[in-house]
């Protein structure tokens, strides 16, 4: 479609916009992560930690997993509103829901800047986690409306490249912007224009016809019924949970990174408050570039991979991804145990193996879901990939820290470094059903009248 109206044509415009949202959802969500530790020390005073040590690491491990549980807190509102979304978005129009959720997220984003305590935080997080379901479940059908299933995976993987860039921008800008204005706060303040603007501009697009770029596919409204038949989708429940081994270890270890390098870089050395936030703004930007370096590449090339295998090899988007993920374990525990600066090499590896899975595991929620549930099926898998994932994994990070007393987070970084190779193993059992799944799914939905148009 986009290739007949030109590079400016429908599509491409829609999907340059839906790019710019995602980059900017992955900013909020990172600019949280590079500036916890500075708001930690803001919401938890010295006067809030005792002398002695014994309760004082109990202390400890209470405040970092309630560090954690910001994450939690955004994730819950995320993936249960992500449902609701979903149902809407298979009803009504798309656009007007990503709209409303953008700008809702946005000015949530603000919220967390004036939090004055850390219940307050915590609420408005999980007020972005609502704003950013309206968005997270539809985006990705009104790009598969766009464009035919022979490109989805590249452009799938143009889409979810806002990932590792808006993860990147979001630690370097949570870095630098605390660093230079002295105040973590406005870290959230200058995210809000850029999504209000973004928002308003969603009013002015045109849903695409569902099911326009699935040739055969049988449109009706969906029916109850039929969202039952993704959970005896095999593809679509071995991608589901292979995401949620990924998500459990990618969002954990993410959360934690700027913390984890700092405190390796410094050591047993002693340094000052002034010391410490610039060696947090530089492992910040450091970071940041090697998320945005490797992932970026590994986005766009897991993407172009999976669609060049797709013709040749039977489960090829699964396959690619299982050999990043092994691949990944490795990486990630030499990125643990390495001195620094040489462990920043590893975790420019390991990124790009996490990232690499990114476009083509996206593909195949998309192809295997009938066009008249996907925006279901997409928030379906939103929900466990987080509710399972993220969403408890920086908080179990955090109680393991505490547990070992480890201020390098070592243990917790092992211990869920091993979801990589969860991960891979689900993706290679999905593989061999990937073929079969796909050609059935435009036809896939039940009830009497698609039987008869079948027939």
């Amino acid at each position: 479609m986009s290739t007949k109206e030109g590079f400016f044509g429908r599509a491409n415009v829609a999907l340059a916009l839906l790019v710019l949202i995602n980059l900017f959802n992955y900013i909020d969500r990172q600019v949280l992560a590079a500036v916890e530790s500075q708001i930690e020390e803001t919401m938890f005073q010295e006067a809030d930690y005792p002398r002695d040590p014994e309760t004082r690491q109990r202390v400890d491990t209470t405040i970092t997993s309630k560090m954690g549980s910001l994450v939690m807190a955004f994730m819950i509102s995320y993936i249960l509103f992500s449902p609701i979304f979903g149902l809407l978005a298979d009803r009504f129009s798309r656009w007007m829901l990503v709209g409303v959720g953008v700008i809702v997220w946005s000015l949530a984003s603000g919220a967390s800047g004036l939090a004055d305590s850390f219940t307050m935080l915590f609420l408005t997080r999980c007020l972005v986690g609502v704003g950013e379901a309206a968005y997270g479940p539809v985006a990705p059908t009104v790009i598969s409306d766009l464009f035919p299933i022979q490109r989805r995976g590249l452009v799938m993987a143009l889409f979810y490249m806002a990932i590792p860039v808006g993860s990147a921008l979001g630690y370097v800008l949570g870095g630098q912007v605390s660093h230079f204005m002295n105040d973590w706060r406005w870290a959230f303040y200058v995210v809000v224009p850029p999504g209000l603007l973004l928002g308003a501009w969603c009013f002015l697009m045109r849903d695409p016809p569902r099911g326009a770029s699935d040739p055969g596919a049988i449109m009706r409204q969906a029916k109850w019924a039929d969202y039952m038949v993704m959970l005896r989708t095999r593809s679509y429940l071995f991608v589901t949970l292979g995401m949620t081994a990924m998500t459990f270890a990618l969002g954990g270890i993410g959360f934690f990174m700027p913390r984890f390098a700092r405190a390796r870089i410094i050591g047993t050395s002693v340094v000052s408050a002034e010391e410490s936030a610039k060696i947090l703004a530089d492992v910040n930007t450091m970071f940041g570039i090697i998320v945005v370096v490797s992932g970026l590449g590994a986005t766009i090339l897991g993407g172009i991979v999976g669609d060049k295998l797709k013709p040749k090899i039977p489960g090829a988007y699964f396959i690619v991804s299982a050999i990043a993920m092994a691949t990944a374990f490795p990486l990630l525990l030499c990125a643990i145990w390495a001195p620094f600066p040489l462990a920043w090499i590893f975790i420019f590896l390991s990124c790009f193996c996490l990232f690499f899975n990114t476009g083509p595991t996206n593909t195949i929620l998309a192809n295997v879901t009938h066009p008249s549930i996907r925006a279901s099926a997409f928030a379906l898998n939103i929900l466990i990939i987080h509710a399972l994932g993220d969403a408890v994994s920086p908080t179990i990070i955090g109680l393991i820290n505490g547990y070992f007393g480890d201020p390098t987070m070592t243990a917790g970084f092992v211990a869920v470094s091993v979801m990589c190779l969860v991960a891979s193993v689900f993706w290679f059992f999905g593989a061999k059903h990937l073929q079969s799944d796909t050609e059935l799914a435009p036809t896939r939905i039940v009830g009497e009248d698609v039987m008869q148009a079948q027939g």
